[in-house]
């Protein structure tokens, strides 16, 4: 698989792909839930959010944790400063020259001033990091399903040859863990929203026919009116979300060599990663962080 899970150190997992590790420029990571100082998710885990249920001081620790393990600290020990953002599923993207002095809305940052680390928060939907390797400038995007119908990574690419002259054959890009197709339930509005976007919107979904042993084993009992005579059983709509956001980013002119997609699904691994839908509603959030490191 592109990404796999390392032991960072004794307390807790770091996921990275394959192809960052060999930048020594780049710093980057995607955390994972065991380890850390909450206890509000069930044993000890590295919640990395504000959640409502858990204490502040505690996902401060964790975060600090976190970024040392990565290695974004200076020659002191201190950790560079963090930026993260209130994400509100938007196509919008903020460049970042220096740690800004209020809360920034949106979806997305870029970066090329070494030192800062960059993140977002998710606990399903995907965390991507995109790499300029010829300019070392970095970007990292929260991609759920709105984000992904707005071409939230798409305009991730623009706003990095916008900002640092990125050409798409330059840029390396790390899909995080986040929920998979065998996992996406999603509604037909969303195919609907999907279709209005992309043309190979259908290779994105896939349909799974409801079982039913009753109406199996008996299906005198559901004779209805209709044509061909039986009720039709409901299907599920499940939506391949890394498969979107892949196919956009070679769209924007990334080389598919260059994409590196984590095998994990937040939802069925749910002793390893956080998952809204796993936890049902109830969670902590995973983060996706990267900064550029002076070298």
């Amino acid at each position: 698989m592109a990404n796999r899970a390392e032991t960072s150190g004794s307390r807790f997992e770091i996921i990275t792909a394959p192809a960052f590790r060999k930048l020594p420029w780049i710093i980057h990571g995607f955390s994972t839930r065991p380890g850390g100082q909450s206890t509000a998710y069930g044993g000890r885990s590295l919640n990395l959010g504000f959640t409502k249920e858990d204490l502040r001081s505690l996902v401060e620790k964790n975060r600090i944790a976190f970024l040392t393990q990565l290695g974004a600290t200076d020659k002191k020990g201190h950790v560079w400063p963090l930026v993260t953002i209130r994400q509100v599923h938007s196509d919008v993207i903020h460049f970042i020259a220096k740690p800004p002095e209020h809360t920034l809305t949106g979806d997305g940052l870029v970066t090329a001033t070494p030192g800062l680390m960059l993140a977002i928060l998710t606990a399903d939907c995907l965390p991507v990091i995109l790499a300029d390797i010829k300019n070392q400038a970095v970007g990292v995007f929260h991609a759920g399903w709105r984000g992904t119908v707005k071409r939230i990574v798409e305009k991730g690419v623009g706003e990095m040859r916008r900002w640092f002259g990125t050409l798409p054959e330059d840029i390396l890009a790390a899909i995080g863990p986040g929920v998979h197709d065998c996992c996406y339930e999603v509604g037909e509005e969303v195919r609907t929203k999907f279709e209005s976007q992309f043309s190979y919107s259908a290779a994105l979904f896939r349909e799974e026919k409801s079982s039913d042993v009753v109406r199996e084993r008996y299906p005198l009992l559901f004779l209805t009116a209709r044509a061909p005579g039986h009720s039709r059983l409901p299907s599920k709509l499940f939506l391949d979300l890394v498969e979107a956001n892949r196919r956009q980013l070679q769209a924007a002119g990334v080389l598919s060599r260059n994409i590196h997609a984590s095998e994990f699904c937040t939802s069925s691994r749910p002793e390893l990663l956080f998952s809204f839908r796993a936890d049902r509603g109830v969670t902590g959030r995973l983060m996706g962080a990267v900064g550029v490191r002076e070298v």
